[in-house]
This record gives C-alpha cells, sequence and structure tokens, in this order.
C-alpha cells in the first residue's frame, strides 16, 4: 500500500473523529466560560451540561454496535455526521438550558456511534502491519478537532456565542459532504480464524482493560470540563489565555496518536500503554505542582496526548486479543465502559465542584484514577493471542 493511498484511507476516520469527538465534546470545553459571561448559562448549568454530553456517549456506546448490525455500518456513520452538525446549528439558539440538554446528548450519541463504528470499518482496509499506524491517523482528528476549537472559540466568541456554534456546524458540515462517498459501502468483514473462534471475548485481560479505561474516562474529566474554567476564572487569566491552553490540549492530541502508534510498533502495545497511562496521570497531577505558564502548557499537552493517544493504542490492544473480526463488538464494549465512566465523572464531580469550587481536588481525583488504571493494564499481561 502507497503512502497516499493509505492517508487516503484514513482521512475518513480522521474526519469522523475531528467532529464526533474533537468538536462535538471537546470543542465545548472552551465554549463554558463564554457561555457562563454572556448570560446562556449559570455556572452550574455549564458544567452539568458537559455532563449530559456524557451521558449521550454512554447510551451511544451501548447503541451503536446494534445500530450498525441491523442497518449497516456506513449508514450509521452518515447519519451521526448529519445529527452531530445540526445539533450545532440549533445550539446557535439561545433557549436556555432545557434546549440545551437533549441536543447536546445527541451530540455524544452521535460521538459514540462515530468512535465505534467508523474506526473498524477504517482498520479493516488497512493491511495487517499499517493497523497500529492507521488507528494513530485516525485519532489525530480529536486532536485537529481541540485545536481548531481552541483557537476559534475564543476568536468567533468576540462576535457572539451563536457565531461559535455556526463555525463549528460550518466546519462539521464540509467535512461530512467531503467524506460522504467514503461511507458508501463499509468493508466486508475478515474472515475469523480458527485461534481467533477459540477465544472467549471477555477474558481476564480483557476485564482488566475495561476497568483500566473506565478509570481513564474518568480520570481525564476534569481536564475535558474544566480546564479552561480553570484557566479563565479559577486563576484569572480570561477567554483568550483559557483558549491558549485549550490549544495545548489539542496539539498534544494531535501528536499523541501518532507517536503512540510508532512507539506501539517498537514496544508491543501492552508496554505503550502502561507508559501512556503513567504518563497521562503525571499531566493530570501537574497543575497540583505548579501553576507557571510552563506547567500549564505541559498538564494539558500531556492530557490531550494520551486522551486519543490511549484509545488508540487500547484499540490494537484489543485487536491483538481477540483478532480484527470481533473487535467492533469488544471495541463496543471499551466504549461503554468509557461513557459509563465518564458519565459518573462528569456529574460527580460535576456536584463536587458546585460544592466545594475546587479545581485542585479534581485534579487531585483524576491523577489518581490515571495511576490505578495504570496498574489495572500492568496486571493485564502482555502476551498478545494473535499475529
Amino acid at each position: 500500500m502507497t503512502l497516499t493511498r493509505f492517508l487516503l484511507g484514513a482521512l475518513p476516520g480522521t474526519a469522523a473523529l475531528l467532529i464526533g469527538i474533537g468538536m462535538a465534546r471537546f470543542g465545548y470545553t472552551p465554549l463554558i466560560p463564554a457561555l457562563i459571561q454572556d448570560g446562556w448559562l449559570q455556572a452550574s448549568e455549564a458544567v452539568y451540561l458537559g455532563a449530559t454530553n456524557l451521558t449521550g456517549y454512554l447510551f451511544g456506546s451501548m447503541l451503536s454496535y446494534r445500530l450498525a448490525t441491523r442497518f449497516g455500518a456506513g449508514p450509521m456513520v452518515r447519519l451521526a455526521l448529519v445529527l452531530t452538525t445540526l445539533s450545532f446549528i440549533v445550539c446557535a439558539l439561545p433557549l436556555g438550558f432545557w434546549w440545551f440538554v437533549p441536543w447536546r446528548f445527541m451530540a455524544g450519541f452521535t460521538g459514540a456511534m462515530l468512535m465505534i463504528i467508523a474506526l473498524p470499518i477504517i482498520l479493516v482496509r488497512m493491511p495487517l502491519d499499517r493497523r497500529a499506524r492507521a488507528a494513530g491517523v485516525v485519532f489525530t482528528g480529536v486532536g485537529i478537532g481541540v485545536a481548531a476549537s481552541g483557537s476559534l472559540v475564543p476568536s468567533l466568541a468576540a462576535f457572539s456565542v451563536s457565531a461559535v456554534w455556526l463555525g463549528m456546524a460550518l466546519v462539521s458540515g464540509s467535512l461530512t459532504l467531503i467524506t460522504w462517498r467514503s461511507w458508501v459501502q463499509a468493508a466486508a468483514p475478515v474472515a475469523a480464524t480458527s485461534e481467533e473462534l477459540s477465544g472467549k471475548l471477555l477474558s481476564r485481560p480483557i476485564v482488566l482493560l475495561l476497568l483500566a479505561y473506565g478509570f481513564d474516562s474518568f480520570g481525564f474529566v476534569p481536564h475535558t470540563v474544566f480546564w479552561v474554567d480553570f484557566v479563565a476564572r479559577g486563576l484569572g487569566r480570561g477567554l483568550a489565555e483559557g483558549g491558549f491552553y485549550w490549544v495545548c490540549f489539542g496539539v498534544g492530541a494531535l501528536c499523541g496518536p501518532l507517536a503512540a502508534g510508532f512507539t506501539a510498533e517498537k514496544l508491543g502495545f501492552h508496554r505503550a500503554l502502561i507508559i501512556a497511562f503513567l504518563l497521562k496521570s503525571f499531566g493530570i497531577f501537574l497543575p497540583l505542582l505548579s501553576t507557571s505558564v510552563p506547567a500549564l502548557m505541559l498538564s494539558p499537552f500531556l492530557a490531550g496526548a494520551f486522551a486519543p493517544g490511549i484509545s488508540a493504542i487500547l484499540s490494537g490492544r484489543v485487536a491483538e486479543l481477540v483478532g480484527l473480526t470481533r473487535h467492533r463488538q469488544v471495541w463496543g464494549w471499551m466504549t461503554v465502559a468509557v461513557g459509563a465512566a465518564q458519565a459518573c465523572g462528569g456529574y460527580s464531580l460535576s456536584y463536587l465542584f458546585t460544592q466545594t469550587h475546587s479545581y485542585m481536588l479534581q485534579f487531585l481525583i483524576g491523577g489518581t484514577a490515571l495511576a490505578i488504571g495504570a496498574v489495572l493494564v500492568a496486571l493485564s499481561g502482555s502476551k498478545p493471542r494473535t499475529a
């Protein structure tokens, strides 16, 4: 496979995650201070709305596999792209908290659909020795979306909050049109090997990785919900500076998956996953040690790098353990674990914040969760089942 064919094959997946995760989920974080300052939402409403998006992600992760099986993977990816774009458009209307709730829920739901359904479509089209790298390329879409939102939100918010939502709708709609034909027909499933069919899906390593992924997802909720607000209002540095440090998160999310893919090829998925968990834990803990400019840049960079980076490595590890034919089902379970942990973390940490107004307590809890996740990964074993 030539480099051009490889990139053309992976880029539709990149666009799907840019829309569904990079903007629909992470694009809301730098918007929180503007929503509060412009009177669209109260502070408590803004953080609970972020949790509502995570709840939508949970339900989407539970239903995506069934929807793709019944209606086809390609049509479901198309539907998710259209609905995500629609959610941006309707959120441009300042009609209050309860107006936003169903649309932000829907954006979370469709984001999970794109994560679960689009990624396996891309991986099954790739040669075996390119799948780790392909997953890395696909997950850069998250970083591109985060970096774009961190740059565009403060600029567009200077005009109006509505301009921010419509700007994201324009990007999402354009990418949907560009990649539309890529989802006409999903690649046919690869025939399962006898070794893949003989193995149990819910093995001890898979259970431990499910738990670890849950702790990972819970652990970086403080950064994905509170980080820009922490800089803008908590440290008193304003929305523009908060947006700048969110761009650092996006740059990390852009670099992380590619680095993760190459690291997994060199060290193996298991070792790369342990390293990723430990570095991400350090990044979440870092604000407890320092709020200097270098620390405020490094913390979101590491959290951003290993948000999609861990997902990219873990996706490859799942394929290594259960085979690519069963990947979509187990990856669906993994995404359910993510959704449950994020929804739990979103609501519980939002409630904790409304009671304590402490950002540092959020980072302490998050970093600890990531450290526990690293231990669980280490205990999951390193031996692959498939070549």
